[in-house]
């Protein structure tokens, strides 16, 4: 699976959904997590409401983790199928956090 993260430098999981401007990839195959790239999005300046841009640019990824996404994103983000995961922190410890929860919830089926 592909997992987005929300993080502005790389270090941090700290950007809302809807002001992503910068997004790291991962893959996770189950057991193991490899980055892949970083992906950018490029926004109009005081321009509202460019959520989609930043959807459009992760409709490739199963999960994005971000700390928070609004109303219209949130509704955007589950109809494309990509499950939201809010929470913030540093971005190896919120990735962590993510794929062991992932691993006990697989690991009762």
């Amino acid at each position: 699976m592909k997992i987005a993260i929300a993080s502005s430098e790389g270090k941090n999981v700290d950007l809302h959904f809807g002001k992503a401007r910068s997004l790291c990839i991962f893959d996770f195959d189950g057991e193991n997590k490899k980055f892949i790239e970083r992906r950018t999005v490029e926004f109009i300046q005081d321009q509202k409401h460019q959520w989609m841009k930043t959807l459009k640019a992760i409709e490739d990824c199963d999960v994005v983790i971000c700390v928070q996404a609004g109303f219209k994103s949130k509704f955007g983000i589950e109809e494309a199928k990509i499950k939201l995961v809010e929470d913030e922190g540093p971005l190896d410890e919120v990735l962590k956090r993510y794929i062991d929860h992932y691993k006990f919830m697989n690991s009762s089926l």
